[in-house]
């Protein structure tokens, strides 16, 4: 139960984001956001400051400047006493991120005359993690590890006999799983260590701590040297970090070699070379160049609405860790069918009167009932399209995900040599995960937060239905069905923008990469140039191509809201030479869905210029045409899953049985070129799957879906009306004939919640994807509709065959896997 503090914490907490952020309540933030969501009352009293004072570079003698010092070392004072850091004891160092700290106390270790050998807990941060690169000598401890040492076993025995100083660093807090560590091993490693001869200096990472716990500095039980953390995770606002120093421990920056604008009273040039640092105070040496006083300024307000709205950070301390319990609890206690837990959980709450307790961090993982893990990818769809706001991935933390996930060195490097990189989609290799999912709450998070997310959690991922051996259930036999026909024709001219249909009596043509003039284009980001995608920028599906034969020319209109003076429609020749207009190609490196390419970027000012007013990102056009550019051709990704194989296990149309898919590999499939589409040159729908698929969602209370949100290529449908016994038949289609052309089949189309943009306003909504996940997902992922690629004759036998085209209206013929 929570206690009557906490209760009305809760109430409070619930008003204030009604009241503030009734645009957001259907949000769920579990990322740190807790503390994110109060900046808006920061945000405002910080404003009104800014624009009614004055405040100058702080290196100048105008009263605007001093005035900034003043501000300055007032906030400074301020956050020493946030923490309860003595200014005899303790400097404090502005920095622009914690990372930036850490980077700081490395060049005051690498300046001594020995250099340093660095020991660090295997929960740290990477940007710890990476201090082991300028050392002369570095081990990872484990809890075991750290008892050894602090009993008089040098980690660095095995090195040699080394007096060189020695740095540790650890976490306060573990930002993977929330597990505390003690804060009194800086004093205990001093004491058991003082007469080794050489020093031993701690740097202690509170980062994740100090967000939601108070972090009491003059506990005589700490004794850590450097601290570095990062005010944004207390406050939401401003985006700065601070390292402070013990004074005891100045020297080590005695020696530190660079030194910038602000931190020397005088250097000497020319043929004399000289310096002479500020000796007043530490911070004054270290702060280079001109601090970001605005923002230092901010943090002056951030403590005083961070008080007024949360009173202190033990009340906090109380609120998270109620509501911790109640994830953990909550998500510990989901059960599949079969009794099978859904959550595999890495955060312990450590309820023991000896624990240090936990901070507000649940990771875990999920399983099927089967025991398969679910795709990080797959989790990060449903919760970005149910605004669940969550991390995924291996969060920064190597050392902690290795001994979560039980990674031994060797199968991190093989999973690196497999494709593995931070961020790709490529998350369960052979049989385990990559990464966690990871819940974090904060000041500002609510029960209702974490009811939603065990509720979405169940809704989702629960299956009280267990897939079951139907081996006398045959796959269906279309040789009983209705024939097919072509329903509709579309290409997507521009990757990720509206689709042109093509009419019914204009025969389509069929290239070795797909249909004629389908994604030959794309919008890249000028910065980065990544190619855009409705994923992100969802106003795309409102930019309506159109192929104008006649002309010569593609055709793109706005369908949205313009800016003011902005064109509504832009002219592009199809042709290759773009002299029509004021410039020509460029050769640029871009990304589209993972793989790089050479594009042809047009550096028309009028093209460029329309795509970038509509949809106010700065992107130029790109064109990727037939035959690929670069080193190689893009290749189809797609491939048959193993329910589409003949199985054994087989199951009814609409629903997958539990079971791997087939390696990425397949040397049948490893050659079929695609342009700038996501995985194959066609995408097939079937329209009884389409019709099926809505009456699913509409039985639950929904809208049904037009065809357009599943942005096929062919749409294909069923002789006789309201035949829904072919529905999901596809799945163990073979090949298909149109008319005299012949498409072999790849594989099932896998969906994201780009299936989620309206075609025709924009709008993002939850179907038809919600409906999809909890219908259509095999082995974690989703999938709905067919890709195939043109399979031509051997040899050419007539003019059909040297020019294939398709046609709206042709018969379909369809062979199965049997």
């Amino acid at each position: 139960m929570a206690s009557q503090t906490t209760s009305g914490y809760i109430a409070t907490v619930e008003e204030f984001r009604e009241r503030e952020f009734p645009m957001l309540q259907d949000s769920v933030y579990l990322d740190h956001a807790g503390s994110t969501l109060c900046a808006k009352s920061l945000m405002d009293a910080f404003a009104a400051e800014i624009t009614s004072v004055l405040y100058g570079n702080p290196h100048s003698s105008s009263w605007p400047s001093q005035l900034s010092t003043s501000r300055i070392e007032d906030t400074r004072l301020r956050l020493l006493n946030f923490f309860n850091a003595d200014p005899a004891e303790y400097d404090l160092v502005f920095v622009a991120n914690a990372t930036a700290g850490v980077k700081l106390v490395v060049e005051g270790m690498r300046s001594l005359s020995q250099g340093f050998r660095y020991a660090y807990h295997q929960a740290c941060h990477t940007s710890l993690v990476g201090v082991r690169e300028e050392a002369t000598g570095s081990t990872c401890l484990t809890n075991d590890d750290m008892r050894l040492w602090l009993n008089g076993t040098s980690p660095f025995s095995h090195q040699g006999d080394d007096h060189s100083a020695i740095l540790f660093s650890y976490p306060a807090q573990s930002h993977l799983d929330g597990r505390r560590y003690p804060l009194d091993w800086a004093k205990k490693l001093h004491d058991q260590y003082q007469d080794a001869g050489y020093p031993i200096f701690t740097l202690l990472d509170a980062a994740s701590l100090s967000a939601t716990s108070p972090l009491d500095l003059s506990n005589p039980e700490f004794a850590a040297d450097f601290v570095v953390l990062s005010l944004y995770k207390i406050f939401g606002f401003p985006d700065l970090g601070v390292l402070m120093v013990r004074r005891s421990a100045e020297a080590v920056f005695d020696r530190r070699r660079y030194f910038g604008g602000g931190t020397v009273d005088m250097a000497v040039c020319g043929k004399e070379q000289w310096h002479a640092p500020k000796s007043t105070s530490l911070h004054e040496r270290l702060e280079d160049g001109t601090l970001p006083f605005h923002n230092i300024i901010a943090a002056d307000f951030a403590l005083q609405v961070h008080t007024r709205l949360f009173g202190s950070m033990a009340q906090i301390r109380a609120h998270t860790s109620y509501l911790t319990e109640r994830l953990h609890d909550g998500l510990a206690a989901l059960e599949h069918g079969n009794g099978q837990p859904v959550c595999v959980m890495y955060t312990e709450l450590g309820r023991g009167s000896q624990s240090l307790g936990v901070g507000p961090v649940i990771s875990f993982n999920i399983r099927n009932s089967a025991g398969a893990w679910l795709s990080l990818a797959e989790f990060d769809k449903l919760a970005h399209l149910k605004k669940m706001h969550v991390r995924t991935g291996s969060l920064c933390s190597p050392g902690g995900i290795a001994s979560a996930l039980d990674l031994a060195p060797w199968e991190m490097k093989r999973n690196f040599s497999a494709g593995f990189r931070c961020g790709s989609e490529f998350d369960i290799i052979h049989g385990k995960p990559t990464g966690v999912i990871r819940a974090s709450l904060g000041a500002m998070s609510t029960l209702q937060d974490v009811t939603k997310f065990i509720d979405f959690v169940e809704e989702f991922f629960v299956e009280q239905v267990i897939p079951i051996n139907l081996s006398a259930v045959s796959m269906p036999d279309t040789t009983t069905t209705p024939s097919f026909r072509v329903k509709s024709i579309t290409v997507y001219p521009i990757k990720s923008c509206g689709g042109f249909c093509v009419p019914s009596a204009l025969p389509w043509a069929v290239r070795n990469e797909g249909l004629a003039w389908d994604r030959e284009w794309c919008l890249v980001h000028q910065g980065s140039g990544q190619a855009l995608s409705q994923k992100r920028f969802s106003r795309m599906a409102l930019l309506q191509p159109s192929i104008d034969l006649e002309r010569g020319v593609l055709h793109v209109d706005y369908r949205g809201q313009r800016p003011q003076g902005s064109k509504g429609s832009i002219d592009i020749p199809l042709s290759a030479d773009p002299t029509p207009f004021d410039g020509g190609f460029r050769d640029t490196q871009s990304r589209v869905c993972g793989d790089k390419i050479s594009a042809l970027v047009y550096t028309s000012e009028a093209i460029n210029g329309f795509f970038t007013d509509v949809l106010g990102i700065p992107c130029s056009l790109a064109r990727f045409p037939p035959g690929g550019r670069g080193m190689t051709s893009r290749l189809a990704k797609a491939r048959m899953q193993r329910h589409q194989q003949p199985p054994s296990l087989c199951t009814l149309p609409g629903s997958f049985p539990d079971v791997p898919s087939p390696p990425d590999s397949d040397p049948e499939q490893s050659e079929d070129k695609i342009l700038l589409s996501n995985e194959s040159p066609i995408l097939m729908i079937n329209s009884s799957s389409v019709d099926a698929l809505n009456a699913q969602i509409q039985d639950a209370g929904g809208v049904a879906v037009s065809e357009t949100a599943f942005r096929g290529n062919i749409v294909i449908e069923s002789t006789l009306s309201n035949d829904v016994s072919i529905a999901f038949a596809e799945d163990f289609w073979l090949d298909i004939t149109i008319g005299r052309q012949h498409f072999k089949l790849l594989g099932a189309c896998q969906r994201c919640q780009m299936l989620c943009t309206d075609q025709e306003t924009g709008e993002k909504k939850q179907e038809p994807f919600a409906t999809l996940a909890k219908t259509r997902r095999l082995n974690g992922k989703v999938y709905f509709g067919a890709h195939m690629r043109h399979d031509p004759p051997s040899t050419s036998l007539s003019s059909d065959d040297q020019f294939p085209v398709v046609q709206v209206g042709q018969a379909v013929s369809i062979r199965t896997r049997r």
